[in-house]
């Protein structure tokens, strides 16, 4: 009968630091210039002594590990600059906000109050040209006459009011250029403003997206100029003054009159 005595297990254990180092070794799978080398001082000390590694060789396998390691860091470098480029061009769309912008669009956004502005686009110059302001329905609301006009960028306005003089409700509208070019009837090319109500940062290659009032998203590389607010085209009600303008009897700061500020500054500028 076979006996099976006890045997001490002791030479099958492994402290855990060696087991967590032996699963690292195993899971890595990129070489590294610590590998490299080593492998290259194996390679001279096992070497042929009558049959030694060429230098040219040698040479060129280091150079060529020199080159892979240098683009892996170059690569490395430029994602970091990318996202550098991207958090600052962001910063910079910030100040965007509360501005319009001109976009290449057939669409506009009328805001309660404010005036459609853009562009109409051409290469050549224009006769008869007209701006139809459609509604998201298709219905005709308005046709703008610009008359004849010279090759490159006109800009135009529609006040929000149809043929008749009625104020329409905020909405898109559709705006559509026609002109007479060399002889023929052609629709133009038009680029809309829109007011820019908030910026974002948007992942891959859209960069920084420009969030528009009415209009949507658009990328901050599609904007073609910033402009100022459009000013309001409502008339202010009887009684009310003018927006910046000062009311009557209260022309300088802290209701001062023309007489009473200059006689102030007089006192100041010691004159």
């Amino acid at each position: 009968m076979t006996t099976v005595s006890n045997v001490s297990a002791n030479g099958l254990y492994w402290e855990e630091k060696d087991v967590a180092e032996k699963a690292e070794e195993l899971n890595k799978k990129e070489l590294g210039q610590e590998d490299f080398f080593a492998l290259l001082s194996q390679q001279l000390a096992y070497q042929d002594p009558f049959k030694p590694v060429d230098n040219a060789q040698m040479v060129a396998q280091m150079a060529s590990f020199t080159t892979a390691e240098g683009i892996a860091e170059m690569s490395q470098q430029f994602e970091n600059m990318n996202s550098i480029m991207s958090s600052t061009q962001a910063l910079q769309a910030s100040s965007l906000v509360g501005r319009n912008v001109l976009i290449p669009s057939e669409q506009a956004y009328l805001a309660e109050g404010k005036a459609v502005e853009g562009v109409v686009v051409s290469g050549s110059d224009m006769q008869n040209t007209t701006i139809r302001i459609e509604d998201d329905k298709g219905n005709l609301v308005k046709v703008l006459d610009l008359g004849n006009q010279p090759a490159g960028n006109v800009k135009f306005s529609w006040d929000g009011t149809d043929e008749s003089g009625n104020v329409m409700p905020p909405g898109n509208y559709n705006i559509k250029a026609n002109a007479t070019v060399d002889g023929q009837s052609t629709d133009l090319a038009t680029a809309n403003y829109a007011h820019v109500e908030s910026v974002s940062l948007a992942g891959g290659s859209n960069g920084v997206v420009l969030n528009l009032q009415g209009v949507g998203s658009v990328r901050l590389s599609d904007v073609l100029e910033v402009a100022q607010e459009s000013p309001n085209v409502t008339p202010p009600l009887p009684g009310e003054p003018d927006e910046g303008e000062p009311e009557e009897g209260n022309p300088g700061e802290g209701g001062e009159s023309v007489e009473e500020l200059a006689a102030r500054l007089k006192v100041q500028l010691g004159l």
